[in-house]
């Protein structure tokens, strides 16, 4: 019989499944991601609002300026779970189907759409008008939508799933790998 070490142990305290350190270190960086994204979707959400405003393009850098940052915290969180988590529970239920590709592809839609507005901006001829600016600022609310759904999919499903999957082994793996990163 393997020794699982106490922060590894399944739990469960009120219904929930208490996680191990390094699943939940993956889900306690939703916290900070889930307030960065909120504020630069707020911010997509404003373009093109004003009928005052008659150019769109410097509040769009702006929101460049910020999606840019996001991206830059998004980035390292979303290779942890594809580099360490993934393969790990991929031995269990597989990879081309269920919840790991679904999860695959979600990081996937995300940087897509965010890369979407990137690009949109290259090609932008100034002054911006609002429906333009409105059109390219609906790639960073798609993104917002999807994250925020795979999150909630992820600290649910995916989380617990992984707690229950993984052998003490593995989460020891999990956490040498995130320690790494």
């Amino acid at each position: 019989m393997t020794h699982m070490p106490h922060d590894c142990m399944m739990s469960r305290q009120n219904g929930e499944v208490t996680l191990c350190e390094p699943l939940d270190r993956l889900k306690r960086e939703h916290g900070p991601l889930r307030e960065q994204m909120d504020a630069v979707a707020r911010m997509a959400a404003e373009i093109g609002a004003d009928p005052q405003q008659t150019d769109w393009s410097r509040p769009l850098a702006e929101l460049n300026e910020q999606v840019d940052a996001f991206v830059r915290e998004l980035d390292p969180h979303s290779e942890r779970e594809e580099g360490a988590l993934f393969p790990l529970m991929a031995h269990y239920i597989g990879r081309e189907v269920g919840p790991i590709a679904v999860m695959e592809y979600e990081h996937e839609l995300a940087k897509q759409n965010l890369r979407a507005f990137g690009e949109a901006l290259e090609h932008l001829k100034e002054p911006v008008d609002a429906r333009q600016a409105k059109e390219i600022a609906a790639y960073v609310l798609t993104a917002h939508a999807v994250l925020t759904d795979h999150f909630a999919k992820e600290e649910n499903v995916l989380f617990p799933m992984a707690e229950n999957l993984l052998s003490a082994e593995e989460k020891a793996e999990l956490s040498r790998a995130l320690r790494q990163s």
